[in-house]
This record gives structure tokens, C-alpha cells and sequence, in this order.
């Protein structure tokens, strides 16, 4: 059967839209946070790995790493473990600890890497522990003592979150021996301490640090929305970090894109070249950002504005 002279139209733009893409790209590194709807609708995750093998076939280095937060809300309740937040941080004793590593180091990490190869890649599955690739240290989680009378006697209290941790350092090794072998990594945000402590981190500073290291082309952060919106929920693009700051400034980046937001901002004012918040509910979301000329998000450079 062959194809209609319409649908060969629409190939052959899509294939010659790509072109320069792909010359632009190619031996460069990007850094993708793989998580929200994209890690639980099957079809989705399936298009996610045949993306990041068709990145890989022509010339590009994807480096994937992952979160898992609701395998280990479901696992955690399958086992009679409650889970407590604290700013949207989940408290992590030793037990939660355990579960963490078991989902993210284990079935959610060999899912991936499995999905990957399936759809004929080459990915391998590590932790911040395998290598010492992410040292860690306990997040001071910071909050103002609410009841202190007066504003002006009012101190920053420390609460203890137990294991979560932030990110201290990158050890590259591990991922450069794993690039250069033509190998994927596919990394779980489990950082590990001086005295060997294991410590949960969130996947978007993960990801952001690992891209910052590794002065990465592009760093991409898939989510459950569309974008970066204004005030009007229209989806914002093309923007430098003096814009992004003033968005802040004025409150509209708020809520649960505040965190994702100043991740994306670092990353870009120490060496990736662009930062994108992408829709992870679209499929192809990660080729489409990368080898269209609209794609499908918001994206952050270091440019004045």
C-alpha cells in the first residue's frame, strides 16, 4: 500500500523541518527529567523510550533521569506505611527509606531502562549510589516559627524531614563511561553521604545539577502541564532568566512550578545552554521540543531580556 501524496507532503516536512535539528545537536548532551503522567500512561511511556532511541541513533547523548513519587505512595500504602509531606517534602524515616530505594533504584529504574531497550537502545539503570555519582547531603528544611508574636522575633526553624537530602556534588565518571560506551544512562535520585547514608532527592535538582555539570545543550523537565503560563494561562516561551525572575517577582510563578522553575533557572546561569518545561501528556513530547520549530513548552536561556 503505498502512501497518499498528502501524507508523503506531511513526512516530508516534518523529516526536512528536522534536518538543521538534528545537524545542531548531534554529539551533544541533554539532560531529561522523566516523570508525571508521561511515567504511568502506557502508550506515553512507550513513546518516551522510542524518543529517546531515535535522539540517541542520530548522534545525541540523552542522559534520563527519573522521579517515581506516586510507585512510592503506592507501595507505601500497600505496605501500612503512612506518608506524611512537609512542604510538599515527603518525610523520609529509615522504613520510607527503604521503600524508596526499592521503587526508584529497582522496579521503576528496570522499567525504564527495559522500555528503553525494547524499542532497541542500549540503557543502563544507576544510582547516585553506584560510582558515588551523586554525593549527598540531609536537606536543612527551613520554615518560619508561626508562633512567634512579632514578625521581626520571628527565626528560621530546621525541620527534620528525616532522609531527603540535596545534591553536594556530581561524579561525571560514571556517566561519561556510559555515554562514550554508546550506552543510555538512566539515573534514580538516590544520593548517598560521607558515612554512606542513603538520602531520597527531588528529580528535577538532580537532573538540573547533572546538566549543570555537564554543561549540557539542553535540559528538559517533563511535567503535567503545558508550560510556564501567565496570568491569562496562556503557555510563555523564549524567555531569559531576567524575564523568568521578574515572573517570580510578581507572583506569576507560583505553587508547585516554583521549584521546577528556579531548578530550570540554574541549570542555564551555570552552563546549559536552554532549560524547557515540557508537556509530558503529549506524546513524543521530547522530540517534538527538540526537532520542531514551535515545540511544546517553555523554554529558558541565558539571553538578556
Amino acid at each position: 500500500m503505498s502512501l497518499s501524496i498528502e501524507a508523503a507532503k506531511n513526512i516530508t516536512r516534518v523529516l526536512s523541518e528536522a534536518l538543521p535539528y538534528i545537524q545542531q545537536f548531534t554529539g551533544k548532551t541533554i539532560v531529561i527529567k522523566f516523570g508525571g503522567n508521561a511515567m504511568v500512561d502506557e502508550k506515553l511511556k512507550a513513546g518516551f523510550a522510542r524518543d529517546v532511541v531515535m535522539m540517541k541513533l542520530v548522534g545525541i547523548n540523552p542522559v534520563i533521569v527519573h522521579g517515581g513519587g506516586p510507585q512510592i505512595g503506592n507501595l507505601l500504602t500497600e505496605l501500612g506505611i503512612k506518608s506524611h509531606f512537609v512542604d510538599g517534602m515527603r518525610v523520609t524515616d529509615s522504613k520510607t527509606m527503604d521503600v524508596v530505594e526499592m521503587v526508584l533504584g529497582g522496579a521503576v529504574n528496570k522499567e525504564i531502562v527495559h522500555l528503553i531497550n525494547q524499542a532497541g537502545g542500549k540503557a543502563v539503570g544507576v544510582t547516585g549510589k553506584d560510582g558515588q555519582l551523586i554525593k549527598a547531603q540531609k536537606l536543612k528544611l527551613p520554615r518560619n516559627a508561626s508562633k512567634k508574636k512579632s514578625p521581626e522575633l520571628q527565626v528560621p526553624e530546621i525541620i527534620d524531614i528525616g532522609q531527603v537530602g540535596e545534591v553536594v556534588s556530581i561524579n561525571t565518571d560514571v556517566i561519561d563511561m556510559l555515554t562514550s560506551s554508546d550506552f543510555i544512562p538512566v539515573i534514580a535520585p538516590i544520593g548517598i553521604d560521607d558515612q554512606g547514608r542513603s538520602y531520597n532527592i527531588n528529580a528535577d535538582l538532580v537532573a538540573g545539577k547533572i546538566a549543570e555539570v555537564l554543561k549540557a545543550e539542553k535540559l528538559m523537565l517533563l511535567t503535567n502541564v503545558s508550560g510556564l503560563q501567565d496570568k491569562s494561562g496562556e503557555v510563555l516561551t523564549g524567555l531569559s532568566i531576567l524575564q523568568v525572575d521578574r515572573l517570580i517577582a510578581d507572583g506569576t510563578v507560583f505553587g508547585g512550578m516554583l521549584p521546577k522553575i528556579k531548578c530550570a533557572l540554574s541549570a542555564v546561569k551555570f552552563g546549559t545552554k536552554s532549560a524547557h518545561i515540557i508537556d509530558g501528556r503529549v506524546n513524543h513530547a521530547a522530540l517534538l521540543e527538540i526537532f520542531t520549530d514551535q515545540g511544546v513548552g517553555t523554554k529558558i536561556t541565558s539571553k538578556k531580556g
